[in-house]
């Protein structure tokens, strides 16, 4: 899991191979990650936009850009979580993601910018 701390939100990631959504034979392998984001501060803040950057280790880069996260835009209380599960398919066994959330202050509608670490996705059969 890696984790990290951005204006007063934190952001664990987990991920997870799936291999019964993966054909390696076609250079398609399917990853899980499950995310949390944690409020630390005083008031709270809404998820409006997210911005991912995808990189196999071919070298290929993607970057994807849309509104809240798997059909939301939750509001998250202070001292509250929010949790989901998406899915990110890569052309290689071994790749990473990273990127930011666009979050909303509720108190005074200020924006301001929380980063997804950055994390591995990697077949288990890479680890041997």
């Amino acid at each position: 899991m890696v984790t990290q701390i951005t204006e007063g939100v934190k952001i664990s990631v987990e991920t997870i191979y799936q291999p019964e959504y993966s054909n390696p034979l076609y250079d398609h392998y399917m990853f899980a990650y499950k995310i949390n984001i944690e409020n630390l501060t005083g008031y709270s803040v809404q998820l409006m936009r997210r911005h991912w950057q995808i990189f196999d280790s071919n070298g290929t880069h993607r970057e994807i850009e849309g509104d809240g996260v798997v059909g939301l835009q939750p509001v998250i209380e202070p001292g509250a979580s929010h949790e989901y599960v998406s899915g990110c398919n890569l052309k290689t066994d071994i790749g990473s993601m990273k990127g930011c959330y666009a979050m909303r202050r509720l108190v005074d509608s200020e924006e301001f910018e929380v980063n997804i670490p950055e994390f591995i996705m990697i077949a288990p059969y890479k680890m041997n």
